[in-house]
């Protein structure tokens, strides 16, 4: 009797259709599609488009985590066990299409085909090394830094796959909350950064080779400047070789207290 060959999986072709369990929604700019403290009973795969997770504390202030981007998955604490909360907020930046797949339908997925549990597992441990990575940037790098890191990460400098050196364009605030920096401050370098040659600004964002170098090396152009010794300053209150000094008092220090230099040349 002849056995059936069991169908080959295609990761790709499931995460790209819908199906039973799942479905493509399509949300528009600034659209939230969970939020804090909502019941996660269901897990996103990112089309296209781009999207922040942020999370707010007891006393309103509110802080953006990271940002997604297409090929990431968003709300992976539904997985984690049954009722289990959303711990931050998604809202899409730009136009955002993304698969939305119930938590029973994943676990069923992730444990009959290992080709996509391989692939859930790969995009777990890379961002939980780019949570690290973020923290040690924050701690350490200066706001300029931070923003050219962030704009090499949307860019998918680093990745296996070819850079996708045009990206969406997202608003100074967003980056600005994305490196906790001022807005003033990212847009400061962001002229800075065009002015450089590093990124071309559009309807995209084109991020330059260059400015991967400049991280490299960790030397920006600006960084160049020589703070001028102290002693190439001139002293001018002091007198010159060819003077002499002079002790003069004031009119109400009658003990000569006030001493100031008057440029007296000197005889021959």
């Amino acid at each position: 009797m002849l056995k059936l060959k069991k169908p080959i999986f295609d990761a790709d072709a499931y995460l790209a259709s819908d199906g039973q369990g799942r479905r493509i929604v399509k949300l528009s700019e600034k659209q939230i599609f969970f939020s804090q403290g909502e019941a996660a009973d269901s897990i996103f795969y990112l089309q296209s488009g781009c999207a922040k997770l942020t999370v707010v504390s007891n006393s309103g202030k509110e802080a953006t985590i990271t940002l997604f981007s297409a090929e990431d998955f968003v709300g992976e604490e539904s997985l984690a066990s049954l009722g289990a909360l959303h711990m931050a907020t998604a809202t899409s930046i730009t136009v955002f299409i993304a698969l939305k797949v119930e938590r029973e339908e994943m676990l069923r997925v992730m444990r009959q085909e290992h080709l996509l549990s391989g692939m859930f597992v790969k995009f777990l441990l890379t961002r939980a090394m780019r949570i690290q990575a973020d923290l040690v940037d924050q701690l350490f790098n200066s706001s300029k830094r931070r923003l050219a890191r962030v704009l090499l990460l949307m860019a998918n400098f680093g990745e296996p796959r070819e850079p996708d050196r045009l990206i969406l364009y997202i608003a100074e605030e967003g980056l600005a909350e994305r490196i906790g920096a001022k807005q003033s401050s990212v847009s400061f370098f962001m002229n800075r950064f065009r002015e450089l040659g590093l990124i071309d600004c559009g309807d995209r964002i084109r991020v330059h080779n260059l400015l991967l170098g400049v991280m490299l090396r960790d030397q920006f152009p600006d960084d160049n400047a020589v703070k001028p010794s102290m002693n190439d300053i001139p002293r001018t209150n002091e007198c010159r070789p060819n003077e002499r000094k002079r002790q003069t008092h004031s009119p109400s220090d009658k003990h000569g207290a006030f001493t100031k230099c008057d440029n007296v040349p000197t005889r021959p």
